[in-house]
């Protein structure tokens, strides 16, 4: 390659599957006006029904009917999330979701089942979404964690 190309090439950035994208931060001046009291309490509430309830289960699971049932508006709730949470609201519920594709993945009595009935059973509206967030949070593919999982026991 010509020492052009490779200038080209290095400005040029790299492609990433999936679509996914470098996560930028933003500062937004509101997140600092949360009352750390309200926010903690607020925290804990999402927690129980994201997690607990197993919420991120349900595809429709909105941030506007969380924050109905939290009683706040989704502008508070979604500055809660990022600041005690570290990511917007649909990560969160995401990251939950991966964590339980992995533990179905790897668990001999979902074995007969595909990836795309796991994808639904753990909330996921569709295949695309389930491989781009698995593959973020993973690094790998569903099927390519399923089967180094599956060989590490052989």
């Amino acid at each position: 390659m010509s020492e052009i190309e490779n200038k080209a090439q290095e400005q040029e950035p790299k492609k990433r599957p999936y679509n996914l994208r470098e996560k930028k931060e933003k500062n937004a001046a509101y997140r600092s006006l949360i009352r750390p009291e309200l926010a903690d309490e607020l925290y804990d509430k999402i927690l129980n029904i994201v997690v607990v309830q197993k919420k991120y289960r349900d595809p429709n699971f909105s941030a506007k009917e969380l924050a109905a049932q939290l009683q706040t508006n989704t502008r508070y709730l979604s500055a809660v999330v990022n600041s005690r949470f570290g990511m917007n609201y649909s990560c969160l519920l995401n990251e939950y979701r991966v964590r339980e594709a992995m533990h179905l993945l790897t668990d001999k009595r979902y074995a007969t089942k595909n990836v795309e009935e796991i994808s639904t059973m753990v909330g996921f509206a569709n295949r695309q979404s389930f491989y781009a967030a698995f593959y973020k949070n993973v690094g790998d593919t569903p099927n390519g964690y399923r089967k180094k999982h599956f060989d590490k026991k052989k």
